[in-house]
């Protein structure tokens, strides 16, 4: 019982570090080690090198170094210029054009990269002046930049789902597909909005110079073949080969960072420094992602070895929740965590603890994943606390209030509940697409 309380005790004790300042990693690491003491003693070392070994033995975890590079290399090839160029050019002249080609982009660039945040800074940077210099309110600015962004932990081949395969030991081609429909439900309903909105408030002046009202179609679909087919296709091409099986995920994402590099050719921008600029961003980037694996790791084997499942088994089965009402519960506590943890850290923390109790009830993992991916995807929008909030504060205008931020994002929100209360009633929303696409798996 002693050790239970311990447990339970792990959690204040890393939230009390993080509000302290201390970043993610090293917080649970620090955690783990003091309270790993009290169950190990002096051997809580060895413990903990396990655990590293463990980790670092995951074959799946070897796909993060090279997509986070084919990302890295298309965002230096200037794809996200072009991108933002050809999608203006057919959607500029709709309701709130400009709005839609942003989110559109994002939808883009959340494909190529699967970096949740390096999505919202990119093409925040390219579309915040734009939209203020044709009368967009800041609210809808702020809202489609963060909505667009969090789209990085639903569209694949996000690395969120690649670390929830691992962490959960599902298949990383079923995640992928399964999160294909809900994805693009999602991005619907945001365009849906904006629109919506463009139709009742429109900005307050054309922005004619930017929409090409005049340039011949021949000329509008060479751009297009030059700036948005090579990189669909990129894309097309590394998830087609994951979800036919003919690749591994590691295998597919290092075809797609040499594909990035013959595109960076094909653009002109292929050059030493811009290489080696993308490798050491891959670098600090894999750096920060595997090193929040490894400490999140060691946070819930110590949280396991002091008895936290018995803790939450025993509180579990104390609320005599059936299926549904225990989804609702972990989805909760999703939620909550992602005020405060990295995507990485909840998924590490929370997963060896729901897992069993999931399969207990008969629950099907891959639903129940993307339920999780869109409830992250909420927590990282939901303010106060809200990531998304964080990083555009970074960059945006010094005219643009944080008031202004947490109303922008609401109607998003609202969007991301509906997707959730779609695949609560439609379970097939997400395990329709992984019996029909993956094979091999």
């Amino acid at each position: 019982m002693e050790t239970e309380v311990l447990a339970v005790l792990m959690f204040p004790a890393a939230v009390a570090l993080l509000l302290l300042g201390m970043p993610v990693s090293f917080t649970l690491i620090v955690v783990g080690v003091l309270f790993g003491w009290v169950l190990y003693d002096h051997r809580v070392g060895i413990q903990l090198f396990n655990v590293v070994q463990t980790t670092a033995s995951q074959f799946l975890l070897t796909a993060v170094p090279p997509f986070i590079l084919m990302g890295c290399l298309l965002e230096r090839s200037g794809i996200a210029e072009r991108l933002f160029r050809v999608l203006q050019l057919w959607v500029g002249r709709l309701p709130n054009g400009l709005a839609l080609t942003t989110m559109s982009m994002a939808t883009l660039i959340a494909a190529t990269t699967g970096i949740v945040g390096a999505v919202e800074v990119m093409i925040g940077l390219m579309a915040i002046p734009a939209m203020q210099r044709v009368g967009y309110r800041n609210d809808l600015i702020a809202g489609t930049v963060c909505a667009g962004g969090s789209l990085g932990t639903m569209i694949p081949p996000s690395l969120v789902l690649i670390v929830y395969a691992s962490v959960a030991n599902q298949s990383v081609g079923k995640l992928f597909a399964a999160a294909i429909l809900p994805g693009a439900l999602m991005v619907g309903l945001f365009l849906l909005y904006i629109a919506a909105r463009g139709l009742v408030s429109p900005p307050s002046r054309l922005d004619t110079d930017t929409t090409d009202q005049d340039m011949p179609l021949g000329r509008k679909l060479g751009l297009t073949a030059v700036g948005l087919l090579p990189a669909t296709g990129l894309i097309v091409a590394v998830l087609g080969t994951i979800l036919a099986g003919v690749a591994t995920p590691t295998e597919a994402a290092s075809v797609g960072a040499l594909g990035a590099l013959l595109l960076a050719a094909l653009y002109r921008r292929l050059s030493a420094s811009m290489v080696w600029d993308a490798f050491q961003r891959t670098v600090r980037l894999t750096s920060m992602i595997l090193l929040i694996v490894v400490a999140g790791s060691m946070f819930s084997s110590i949280f396991r070895g002091l008895g936290g499942n018995t803790v939450v088994r025993g509180l579990v089965e104390a609320a005599a929740l059936d299926a549904q009402g225990l989804v609702l519960l972990l989805l909760l506590i999703v939620f909550v965590a992602g005020f405060i943890l990295e995507w990485v850290s909840v998924l590490l923390i929370c997963l060896p603890i729901f897992v069993p109790l999931l399969d207990s009830h008969g629950v099907d993992p891959i639903w129940f994943a993307m339920l999780t991916f869109v409830i992250l995807q909420t927590s990282y929008l939901t303010p106060p606390m809200a990531p998304s909030i964080f990083y555009l504060k970074g960059i945006a205008p010094p005219d643009m209030t944080t008031r202004q931020m947490y109303a922008g994002v609401l109607p998003f929100i609202v969007c991301q509940i509906l997707v959730m209360g779609l695949l609560i009633a439609f379970p097939s929303l997400a395990t329709w697409l992984p019996t029909v696409l993956v094979r091999g798996f």
